[in-house]
C-alpha cells in the first residue's frame, strides 16, 4: 500500500517507466523493476548489486549517458534513465562470452 505522504520519482530502467519512492537508491529501483541484473560478466555469467557499498561494482549501469555509475551508490531522480548493460546486450543479440576460432 502506498503511503499517501510518499513523494514518488518516476525514472525510466531499460526502456520502462518506473515509479519509486523518494530516496530510493538506483538498485533498489532496478530490483523493484524486475531487471535481475545489470552486466554480463566476460564469462557470460549474470551481474547484479552484490555488497551494496560499491566496493564489487557489479552493479555498474549508464545513468543520464554516463557510463559505469554505480547504482548501489546512487539515488533515483525524477526524469533519471538508467540503462543496463544487459539490456543492451539482449537488444543487439550480443554477450561478452569469449569466442573461439578453433572449430573453423
Amino acid at each position: 500500500m502506498a503511503d499517501a505522504d510518499a513523494t514518488y520519482l518516476h525514472l525510466t530502467i531499460d526502456g520502462r517507466s518506473v515509479e519509486v519512492e523518494a530516496g530510493t537508491i538506483v538498485a533498489a529501483a532496478l530490483a523493484m523493476a524486475g531487471a535481475g541484473r545489470t552486466r554480463t560478466s566476460v564469462s557470460g555469467e549474470p551481474r547484479a548489486a552484490l555488497c551494496g557499498m560499491g566496493i564489487c561494482q557489479e552493479c555498474r549501469v549508464t545513468i543520464d549517458g554516463r557510463a559505469h555509475v554505480l547504482a548501489c551508490q546512487t539515488l533515483c531522480r525524477d526524469g533519471q534513465v538508467v540503462c543496463t548493460a544487459a539490456a543492451v546486450a539482449n537488444a543487439v543479440n550480443v554477450t561478452n562470452a569469449p569466442t573461439t576460432t578453433a572449430n573453423r
